[in-house]
């Protein structure tokens, strides 16, 4: 077994964050920080099993839902300066990331695009409506209940409540996801951060299922999920949907529906 140089993992992690912040590193003051240099970016954000624009938006939602304002503006100029996503994509991720954590924590998110915008003097956008034009009450239902199973692979709940007709049949599916300012793959790991937060087994394991079953995200991919998930989340939630990920992954190899 060779041995590893702690310099090397040092000079990778200066050089890492360095790349993604596209910003020169602070000599670390407490060893916190220097996990970050050490860990963080020389050993999780160099793993190949995972795409950089994956990891910035599973980062972003992590650290929004922590309230980490700093670290979210990080990541939002990072995104932004390295042109993984752009502004107008990032819009949409803090829409997404407000329905599966909150709008409280989709506001952290939005104010740190503006900040991350603002620093590299780009322009401000215009966005699509969320709904521009008039419509019939029955096709947005039918459009989000069609919509419910091309995402999840499954049908839809019952309209038979408030929370699941006016809310996740006719705006979350039947207008967020169906929005194309962002692709439903990015849409997959804002969800799992947000689902997982929620250390709520059904939708955690419904989305990691549903995010293998559409051919969205590997297997593979998901395991690093857990990792990249973990620095903003902790270990202790991360565990949690490292047990979904493996249960579900042996499920969506056989070929069967998801079982909670």
């Amino acid at each position: 077994m060779d041995m590893l140089d702690p310099a090397l993992r040092t000079a990778t992690g200066i050089a890492t964050r360095a790349d993604l912040n596209g910003a020169a590193t602070p000599e670390p003051a407490t060893v916190l920080e220097a996990s970050w240099r050490d860990f963080i970016y020389a050993e999780v954000w160099t793993r190949p099993a995972l795409d950089l624009r994956a990891r910035f938006l599973i980062s972003m939602a992590g650290a929004a839902a922590a309230g980490d304002t700093a670290a979210t503006e990080r990541y939002a100029h990072g995104a932004l300066h390295k042109g993984e996503l752009t502004l107008a994509e990032l819009r949409e991720a803090a829409l997404h990331t407000a329905v599966y954590a909150g709008w409280s924590c989709g506001q952290v998110l939005d104010t740190a695009i503006t900040n991350a915008a603002n620093a590299l003097g780009l322009p401000g956008e215009k966005f699509p409506a969320i709904r521009a034009e008039p419509w019939d009450p029955a096709v947005r239902h039918t459009e989000g209940q069609a919509n419910f199973h091309t995402v999840m692979c499954f049908g839809g709940p019952p309209p038979k409540t408030a929370y699941f007709e006016a809310g996740i049949v006719n705006f979350v599916f039947g207008e967020m996801w169906m929005r194309p300012g962002l692709d439903q793959r990015s849409r997959r790991w804002l969800t799992l951060v947000g689902v997982c937060n929620s250390s709520c087994a059904i939708p955690i394991g419904s989305h990691i299922w549903a995010a293998m079953a559409s051919g969205n995200a590997t297997a593979e991919e998901m395991y690093e999920f857990v990792l990249q998930y973990a620095i903003h989340a902790g270990w202790p939630r991360a565990s949690v949907a490292q047990s979904a990920v493996m249960k579900q992954t042996e499920v969506v190899a056989n070929g069967l529906p998801f079982e909670p």
